[in-house]
């Protein structure tokens, strides 16, 4: 499997990721169903006289990349060498599509020009940041110039790092799929975003990303209501009914599900945005995750990378793409929950005041492995608000020795919070975290570990106040004192 599985804390997904991404400067094809995306913007005062519809003053026209399109150009944002491989009408929309592929520095000598096919457009008119309307122009399925297509592929691939397969069944045809899996021995690294992920099942792709809905299709089963755990309980499914290594199950505004076999389930959490800030997030979120696999990025450590990027691009309405210093910011902590000891308390006490559950959990997180990423993800799992206390730089010392922590606590707080699973981050100078319980209350406080909640000192203060306390699963061989030595015995053999 070409994914790099090995000692995970090394490379979390931090500011500097996204420029080690970037230099990587990757070689990646991206086959599938390009569109040209269109938005009209404007403002609406009225209703139309010969009928109950708004009139739209539109001010500004976008033309931009969609679909498979748009995940080349967000490769192509995050430093990717991008060479598009589709099929596109000889028609005014098939130029602009190109043109607007060439400006953000895609590739597209492999872009075939039918002209017995039109270019599929899809045109939303917007008010106010309201999607009034969407309509689609050219949509009904054409017969693909096959040998065109293969041709134009086999051209691309000469010299590619990773071949991204984006089908949402308009050209990808049988005839390719076979094709492609005759050359499978000879492919990349093999990225499936799919419609009908079970239709490439013989192509074995590396990695897939279905949504929740194309993942549930798969099972034919309505067992559960909470999606991600569905897709946890039937893996093994899945991966055999893609003939896929991993799978990444996005989730909507829940995130998404990674499943690697015989690996803990690993979760992320998107921000929250209405729904007409959605359009073309699955295409950045693909892009990043192939981008970050592509630099030997950890798959925990991808998906939370890719999970930030698709965060990056829900901020902003039209077809967005993710750009390096957005996610830079993005990563870095711009914008996110690290907070003071005050602001802490402050906004524990408000989110339980509206209602959420807020679980608390704390540590020195000196080196973060994936014994930590397990915990903190099933600690979200528990509760609607994962809030982390952090042990000041002292407070590490005093407990673990002169020679810690290896990275100071402004590192430690912003590597925590750039993980999707975490909300707030502070840091105390205690050698416990007994006074911020106090004085936050949170309704439930975990620890991870191969202990009890008996042996533990804060059981007391949390259930004093009417608050629980939870062990959550220990991942045998997972600890900072080992990867630290681990390092150490690197270092010392070179």
């Amino acid at each position: 499997m070409p994914f790099d599985q090995t000692d995970p804390g090394f490379r979390s997904p931090g500011p500097e990721s996204v420029d080690h991404v970037a230099a990587r400067r990757p070689r990646v094809v991206v086959l599938g169903d390009a569109v040209l995306d269109v938005w009209k913007w404007g403002r609406c005062h009225r209703l139309c006289r010969e009928g109950p519809v708004p009139v739209v003053d539109v001010a500004r026209t976008a033309k931009v990349p969609g679909a498979a399109a748009n995940t080349a150009v967000n490769l192509a944002a995050l430093g990717a060498q991008v060479q598009m491989v589709a099929t596109v009408g000889d028609d005014d929309a098939g130029h602009d599509l190109r043109d607007a592929l060439r400006r953000a520095g895609v590739g597209t000598d492999t872009v075939v020009a039918d002209p017995a096919r039109p270019t599929e457009v899809k045109v939303r008119v917007m008010a106010d940041e309201q999607i009034l309307l969407r309509y689609d122009e050219d949509c009904a399925p054409v017969p693909t110039d096959t040998t065109a297509l293969l041709a134009a592929l086999d051209t691309a691939l000469a010299d590619a790092d990773a071949l991204l397969i984006c089908d949402y069944g308009v050209t990808l045809d049988d005839t390719i799929r076979d094709a492609l899996c005759a050359r499978r021995d000879n492919l990349p690294l093999l990225v499936l975003d799919a419609h009908a992920p079970a239709r490439w099942q013989a192509l074995r792709p590396d990695l897939v990303t279905p949504n929740a809905e194309e993942a549930a299709a798969l099972l034919d089963t309505t067992e559960h209501t909470d999606h991600a755990q569905l897709f946890i309980d039937h893996r093994d499914e899945l991966m055999a009914r893609t003939g896929a290594a991993a799978v990444v199950v996005t989730l909507d505004k829940d995130g998404t599900v990674l499943l690697v076999d015989g690996k803990p389930a690993h979760r992320t959490w998107a921000v929250a945005v209405p729904e007409n800030r959605s359009a073309g997030a699955g295409d950045t979120f693909v892009a990043a995750l192939t981008a970050a696999v592509l630099d030997a990025m950890p798959l925990t450590g991808a998906v939370e990378f890719a999970q930030a990027a698709a965060d990056v691009v829900l901020r902003s309405p039209g077809t967005s793409v993710c750009r390096c210093p957005d996610l830079r910011a993005r990563l870095g902590g711009e914008g996110s929950g690290v907070l003071s000891r005050d602001q802490f308390i402050a906004t524990v006490r408000r989110e339980r005041a509206e209602g959420a559950r807020v679980v608390f959990t704390n540590g020195c997180f000196d080196v973060l492995h994936a014994g930590h990423i397990a915990c903190l993800n099933e600690a979200k799992s528990l509760g609607d608000i994962l809030v982390v206390a952090v042990n000041s730089d002292s407070s590490v010392r005093r407990l673990k020795g002169p020679e810690r922590p290896v990275n100071t606590a402004g590192d430690r707080c912003a590597v925590l919070a750039a993980l999707s699973c975490v909300d707030h981050v502070t840091v105390f100078d205690e050698d416990t975290p007994a006074e911020l319980l106090r004085a936050t209350e949170p309704q439930l406080y975990v620890k991870g570990g191969d202990y009890s909640p008996d042996m533990l000192p804060e059981t007391a203060v949390v259930t004093g106040y009417g608050g629980q306390v939870r062990v959550l699963n220990y991942l045998a061989d997972h600890s900072t004192t080992t990867m630290i030595d681990r390092i150490r015995g690197r270092v010392g053999e070179r």
